[in-house]
């Protein structure tokens, strides 16, 4: 049975962020991600996970100054100390929380950079990245970002992806596979999504053009999640979209993987 976590970073916006624990698990959530908890203390964040019995599937490390525009460390150049202090905070986090599984932001492209030599630099970072968790349970994701809704996004390409999980080796990285980007960016997303399963730690789904619900919008989930059953995908798909509706009245196509006393059967 595939396992679905609630992003609270998109999902439940008409409830304050610490309220959005309880909408998920009400509306028959096991689990939930978001993009960033440093803005709450980690035992506050784990006791609204403990009081709603919710997993925290996925977080990502930090961005840098997200207010300025700042989309991740990895792949900037003398930035190399800030990216390790910051997977060491993720880590702390991580800890508390009972999370296996942290996305590491490439950041945006340098334009005094090659994109190849840009590439250098984030796979550096991400080899040292790696040597401070391999001794832990804990996975690293780089996940390609399409630029149409990230303008500049350095790792827009998932073949680049998966070259630098080669290259790099390590059990402890793995791809963060987003349907959304992945059609926005190539298309055929079947075909790809077989060819990259093998190295997937996480998955996200969104429905393009309007990043909704997976009923909503040019791809057939139903398609795609038969698929992810019949290769016997058993990590995380975080629900990372925006609702077309209200967030509760958008869980139609999920009754089938929701077996909680009446959870989403309408």
């Amino acid at each position: 049975m595939l396992k679905f976590a609630a992003n609270l970073s998109f999902l439940f916006q008409e409830h304050d962020f610490q309220d959005r624990f309880a909408a998920a698990a009400d509306a028959g959530f096991k689990g939930v991600e978001y993009l960033f908890p440093y803005a709450w203390p980690a035992a506050q964040l784990k006791n609204r996970l403990e009081d709603q019995g919710l997993h925290q599937a996925l977080f990502n490390l930090s961005p840098g100054d997200w207010e300025k525009g700042e989309r991740g460390l990895a792949g900037l150049p003398g930035r190399e100390n800030e990216f390790l202090d910051s997977v060491k905070q993720a880590l702390d986090y991580a800890d508390t929380l009972d999370c296996k599984s942290l996305h590491v932001m490439a950041g945006l492209k340098d334009p005094d950079l090659r994109q190849s030599e840009q590439i250098k630099q984030h796979q550096a970072s991400l080899t040292k990245a790696v040597e401070l968790v391999q001794d832990t349970d804990i996975t690293l994701l780089i996940e390609p970002i399409n630029r149409q809704d990230m303008p500049g996004y350095l790792l827009a390409d998932f073949d680049e992806a998966l070259q630098i999980i080669r290259d790099i080796g390590s059990d402890s990285l793995r791809l963060q596979f987003d349907i959304y980007h992945c059609q926005k960016i190539h298309g055929d997303v079947s075909k790809r999504l077989t060819e990259c399963l093998p190295f997937t730690g996480h998955i996200q789904i969104a429905n393009p053009p309007d990043r909704s619900e997976p009923n909503v919008g040019e791809l057939n989930f139903l398609y795609l999640f038969d698929l992810l059953e019949k290769t016997g995908y058993d990590g995380w798909i975080g629900c990372e979209y925006k609702p077309s509706v209200k967030a509760v009245d958008s869980f139609g196509w999920a009754k089938q993987y929701f077996k909680r006393d009446g959870d989403i059967d309408k």
